[in-house]
């Protein structure tokens, strides 16, 4: 899955947008409503992304196919998505060895006017439970209001999870002991992820490029235990990681995989990547590595243009 370093990009996008952020937190219910096998979870203050058009003009550039289409779904649906979300997050699971993704929108919806609309336009939910699940036009989507504050939206498949998730007929991310500790710790963030090990392996073999096919990293990988990230804008664009090892060791030698990485580019690269590398810091302590990236928001708008932001989110 390649949401990872793509979501990078994109939490940039909606923080050029703000001079202060505001804390993406997700509520209980909109946690219960995600299976507890997250890979990926990216929460987003959707607000502040919406306010500026070089926001989203650069979002379009770069957030994933599968994101693009749910989004897509929610804005075509008549529910005024633009004007009553606050927040959104994508949460991408496995259920039965396969990988779902599904959408969460946070905000003050009107929902006795949204079904009036859907009854308007004749569309006819799917009755679940105590649950209408109303389908959103041709593109195979789906939502669902889990109260006047959340939704939940996305292929048959995943809301169906997402439903049985929220009334504990499959386990769900409350009681994914792992995932919600790493929360405690970036979601007073405005942009924030998380990743399990199987989403650090893949983002790590991206961000690493040629230093993965090294054999050092085969013997850290399987040592990776999860990851996260968050973006502030304070006097520029602030991007920190965190990646979890299973020991010390391991964190120290990842992190001289990820300096040989930036020492490639510091020599191989173009004039404006050779500033990216300079303006990154990596390091390991008590068993993670640590990665931080700071630059002015013009330096980051040249780096869009270069062959390394192309390759980080192809």
């Amino acid at each position: 899955m390649k949401i990872a370093a793509r979501a990078v990009l994109m939490g940039v996008a909606g923080l050029l947008a703000v001079s202060g952020a505001r804390a993406s937190q997700l509520s209980s219910d909109a946690k219960a409503a995600v299976p507890k096998d997250v890979q990926q979870l990216i929460v987003v203050d959707y607000r502040a992304m919406q306010s500026s058009p070089a926001a989203m003009n650069l979002k379009a550039r770069i957030m994933p196919p599968e994101l693009t289409r749910l989004e897509t779904a929610l804005k075509t649906s008549g529910l005024k998505v633009d004007r009553d979300a606050d927040t959104l997050a994508f949460a991408a699971f496995r259920t039965n060895q396969q990988v779902h993704t599904i959408g969460i929108a946070q905000g003050q919806f009107n929902t006795a006017a949204i079904n009036a609309n859907f009854a308007k336009q004749k569309t006819k939910p799917i009755a679940m439970r105590n649950y209408s699940i109303y389908p959103m036009g041709a593109a195979g989507m789906s939502v669902v209001f889990l109260n006047q504050t959340t939704m939940i939206f996305g292929d048959a498949a995943a809301v169906k999870a997402g439903l049985d998730s929220r009334d504990g007929i499959i386990e769900n991310m409350l009681q994914n002991g792992d995932m919600m500790n790493e929360m405690n710790v970036v979601d007073s963030r405005a942009i924030w992820s998380l990743l399990d090990q199987k989403g650090t392996q893949t983002m790590m073999r991206s961000v690493l490029g040629e230093a993965a096919s090294l054999t050092d990293y085969d013997s850290v990988k399987n040592r990776m235990k999860s990851s996260r990230y968050t973006l502030d804008f304070a006097n520029g664009i602030h991007f920190d990681m965190a990646v979890v090892m299973s020991d010390t060791m391991t964190a120290a030698t990842a992190a001289t995989l990820m300096k040989g990485m930036v020492l490639m580019k510091k020599t191989e690269g173009s004039t404006m990547e050779k500033t990216a590398m300079n303006q990154t810091q990596v390091d390991s302590s008590a068993g993670t590595l640590q990665v931080s990236y700071a630059s002015s928001e013009n330096q980051f708008s040249d780096l869009l243009s270069s062959p390394l932001f192309q390759q980080v989110v192809r």
